[in-house]
């Protein structure tokens, strides 16, 4: 064998290792701790690839304000006793605006100026299905609809499902805006872990039933709000999801789909934020890293 063909060799498996770095767990992590630390915060991510199992964890289980990332495990408690027949998701429930604190029992309402539905405030008094308001509180994620549903099912009950999914963390103690609670630091927490295995339970048809779980998902592929997780990605990539926010935190977790037919749960995180929109650019910046990974790791 001539020296020329031995270089070429030798150039030839360094190329395809470098290749195979790009396609490996660490190097994505390092790219994404990178990323993140570029703005200030705390963020935590938690991925998973459905087709071959590998996974980027970072800060995967520090506890965050859960925000409306908590409407995720509300709508599987929903179906989840709709399956088991206390109620059908086309009975209908009257819209009201009037709600228990946790606290001491105190009345208290909702504004319509710190809610992202307004369509919602105007059937207050009429009747709506069960299943209308599960769609409204995901895909506009309306706080009014929340906070029925969340006194239809119960947060204990929420919860307990989701200790059934191996969410060991995830906390959904009360419904949105109850001021009384949030000043006692009584509120709905979730890490990204966690959000990754219910999730994961969703897009492998493993929560509830399969057929719920395709109801599920249709609804959070009609996600309205898709600056984060989709936000860099190509439009033939569709994405079933759920946001959070509230002031200095932004999150998003749900499942990617590529053209291809493969699939992903990613789950991103943040708090103590300087500027909201900040975190959504840098979490829109990491979801692409993820994409990129998975889409040249066939």
């Amino acid at each position: 064998m001539n020296t020329a063909l031995i270089l070429s060799l030798i150039f030839a498996q360094m190329i395809e290792a470098q290749l195979k770095q790009l396609t490996q767990p660490d190097s994505l992590k390092h790219s994404l701790q990178t990323e993140l630390g570029n703005v200030p915060g705390t963020f935590a991510v938690a991925f998973e690839d459905l087709q071959t199992g590998k996974q980027v964890l970072i800060n995967e289980r520090e506890m965050f304000h859960a925000a409306s990332t908590m409407k995720t495990p509300v709508m599987i408690e929903v179906f989840k006793q709709a399956s088991e027949g206390k109620f059908r998701l086309d009975d209908s429930l009257v819209v009201r605006n009037e709600f228990r604190s946790i606290v001491d029992r105190s009345s208290y309402s909702l504004e319509l100026t710190d809610d992202s539905d307004s369509a919602m405030y105007r059937l207050v008094g009429k009747r709506e299905s069960i299943r209308t308001l599960v769609h409204h509180m995901i895909t506009v994620s309306s706080n009014l609809a929340t906070n029925i549903l969340i006194e239809l099912v119960g947060p204990k009950n929420v919860t307990a499902t989701m200790r059934s999914l191996s969410a060991d963390s995830i906390k959904v103690l009360r419904g949105v805006e109850d001021g009384k609670a949030f000043q006692l630091g009584m509120n709905n927490v979730t890490n990204a872990i966690d959000l990754m295995k219910v999730f994961k339970s969703i897009a492998l048809k493993q929560a509830v039933n399969e057929q719920a779980c395709e109801e599920m998902l249709a609804m959070l592929l009609d996600q309205k709000f898709n600056e984060k997780i989709p936000g860099l990605l190509p439009k033939e990539v569709r994405v079933a999801h759920k946001t959070g926010n509230i002031t200095g935190i932004e999150h998003d977790s749900g499942v990617v789909y590529l053209p291809d037919g493969r699939s992903y749960v990613i789950v991103l995180l943040s708090k103590n934020l300087k500027e909201n929109k900040e975190g959504v650019a840098v979490l829109a910046r990491a979801s692409r890293l993820i994409y990129e990974f998975v889409r040249s790791s066939k």
